[in-house]
């Protein structure tokens, strides 16, 4: 074998090996994130590519995320039942998204991959596409952006000005933690104080930010610090992430204005 053969096959053995990696965060956050929901009428995700396979936690996840009813799952244990029960799930999202290469036999079977990316779709759908950002503050005028830059501009205006804080993205931008951290500060200043965290290790600022927001703001964690804190961050987690930080102030905010009028 050539030198330059030796060095593409290990250059290929990497990328499967980040590629792996980054499945695994990814499998971490979504079973996090359906939880969150799911506890809420004591259901329970353990291993996502396996825990789907019956179709009736899909279904409940889609229930209590979108507010609608949504067909009774079929009990049996059988295949020919857990597949009905999928195709339910996905005649619903159907309605909402467009899904393109995925049937109930790949959730069924556990397919890593489709799992991941049905679990992503939904969280887009119900989680990130709703997002509406004022373009100006000033006189409130609202513009439907894309998912991805709504968040990130959100993300943008409320941390800007903190030290430490440059948000770009959805990935290296949050590598130190601060960017979490003044998230929180910007609405909540009373809690902790933000200057006292510039110069920490990225690891310390990382877990205070996940413990004060769940902790103090009933924000579900999420994330791993240790899988933050590298190189290339896995976006979608973090996006993720950034979203439920984004609905908690969201609701914060509304029920701020509730009180007020009520007061009045």
């Amino acid at each position: 074998m050539s030198q330059r053969d030796e060095v593409q096959k290990f250059e290929q053995g990497r990328i499967k090996v980040l590629q792996e990696e980054r499945l695994h965060i990814q499998k971490k956050t979504f079973t996090k994130w359906m939880n969150s929901f799911l506890t809420k009428v004591r259901m329970e995700v353990d291993d996502l590519f396996v825990d789907l396979a019956d179709g009736r936690k899909l279904l409940k996840l889609l229930e209590i995320i979108s507010g609608e009813k949504l067909a009774k799952p079929n009990n049996g244990r059988m295949r020919v039942h857990k597949i009905e029960n999928v195709n339910k799930s996905l005649a619903f999202l159907h309605t909402k998204v467009r899904l393109e290469s995925i049937g109930a036999e790949d959730i069924v079977d556990g397919n890593p991959r489709l799992i991941l990316g049905l679990i992503w779709t939904i969280i887009l759908r119900f989680q990130i596409q709703e997002i509406e950002i004022q373009l100006d503050e000033e006189n409130e005028s609202s513009e439907r952006k894309s998912a991805k830059d709504a968040l990130l501009l959100w993300a943008q205006r409320k941390t800007h000005g903190y030290s430490g804080v440059e948000i770009k993205d959805f990935s290296g931008s949050w590598r130190t933690g601060l960017g979490f951290n003044a998230l929180i500060h910007a609405h909540r200043p009373d809690i902790f104080d933000y200057n006292s965290l510039v110069g920490n290790k990225n690891i310390d600022n990382l877990n205070h930010a996940f413990d004060v927001a769940n902790n103090e703001l009933e924000i579900p964690s999420l994330l791993d610090a240790e899988d933050i804190d590298t190189s290339r961050p896995d976006e979608k987690s973090i996006m993720t992430y950034v979203a439920s930080y984004y609905h908690t102030f969201a609701r914060m905010k509304n029920e701020e204005k509730s009180g007020r009028r009520i007061a009045k």
